[in-house]
């Protein structure tokens, strides 16, 4: 199929990979002119996917918006969450009708709170049956190098989340599918928060217990909000879920974990975000769940205790002593 995908970092990149290995003519979009050309003349992403030689001769690139989505059947959009929607609204009408929008970005829209299913299909004019979300363990320098991983495809319509995963299967990545998009968006937005939480003990100088506490008691908390909000529980604990909570919070290669050891060290929010070289998604997340918690009635004391270190800098000893709080409770 001719498939283009909106946005070429490291992320957005790979996967690119991974539809032209699956045998796909993809054409990249993106604003820097030296990634454009990178992609396009010499078939690699020195700026954003170094890790990767050369590209796959199938892949393309260019910053002309409507030569990016002419004749795409599908549409991959791998923007950063909360610039999602005013990137997409210039493609409003460029997109071809019939074409699949298929969501990489893992957050929650600082404001308004809302899922990126939700912001896409408001950018975009979508309806739901053409939209869908990619989630899973997928971290992009692992499956640059193709190491073998799975991922999750999520569309209200299971014959599109099937054209979709069909598109990214190769011999080295395996894709599921569901029609739990809430579920999925759920899982990709609320595992960064965890990811924050755990980076931070580890950069503290806890140890496995700590962060096995922080991880179980973020998931059980991530799955009551998920499951107010009209999803599946079941897609909690599989790859979306667990699968991806294992993988953000146990590897530095996750911007998330380590904006959050950054934390632990003793650096300050603006510190973190000059040496991660911009703000983890998980970052703006966090309150967005806190609010999302006091809309649905479930508590978030994980959520709104990294919360507060992002917004009031306390320590992690106080960030973990909230999140155990002093009542006797059911686990």
């Amino acid at each position: 199929m001719n498939i283009t995908v909106l946005g070429a970092g490291a992320w957005g990149t790979a996967f690119g990979k991974v539809l032209a290995d699956a045998g796909n003519d993809v054409t990249m979009w993106a604003i820097e002119p030296e990634i454009v050309e990178g992609i396009r003349d010499r078939h690699c992403n020195e700026v954003r996917l170094p890790v990767v030689e050369q590209l796959p001769a199938n892949m393309t690139a260019t910053g002309d918006r409507a030569e990016a989505v002419r004749g795409a059947e599908i549409v991959v959009v791998a923007i950063a969450a909360q610039f999602a929607r005013v990137a997409l609204e210039p493609f409003n009408g460029l997109i071809p009708p019939n074409a699949i929008v298929v969501s990489l970005m893992k957050g929650i829209e600082r404001n308004t709170n809302k899922r990126m299913d939700e912001v896409v299909c408001e950018s975009l004019g979508l309806d739901a049956s053409h939209f869908a979300a990619v989630s899973g363990p997928n971290l992009s320098k692992e499956i640059a190098q193709e190491q073998p991983a799975a991922t999750v495809v999520a569309c209200e319509d299971i014959d599109n989340a099937k054209k979709v995963a069909r598109a990214c299967t190769t011999n080295y990545f395996k894709a599921f599918v569901t029609t739990d998009v809430i579920g999925l968006e759920m899982c990709g937005s609320l595992k960064n928060v965890v990811a924050l939480a755990v980076g931070m003990a580890r950069g503290a100088g806890y140890g496995e217990n700590t962060a096995a506490m922080i991880e179980t008691r973020g998931l059980a908390e991530l799955t009551a909000l998920g499951e107010a909000a009209g999803a599946n529980p079941k897609t909690f604990a599989g790859l979306a879920g667990v699968g991806d909570l294992i993988a953000t919070c146990g590897s530095p290669l996750s911007r998330n974990y380590t904006f959050g050891a950054n934390l632990g060290k003793g650096m300050s929010k603006d510190e973190a975000t000059k040496a991660s070289n911009g703000v983890a998604e998980g970052v703006p997340t966090t309150a967005a769940v806190v609010a999302l918690g006091e809309r649905y009635g479930v508590p978030t004391p994980l959520a709104s205790a990294m919360n507060r270190v992002l917004e009031e800098g306390i320590s992690c000893a106080d960030m973990l002593a909230q999140l155990f709080g002093s009542d006797i409770t059911v686990e």
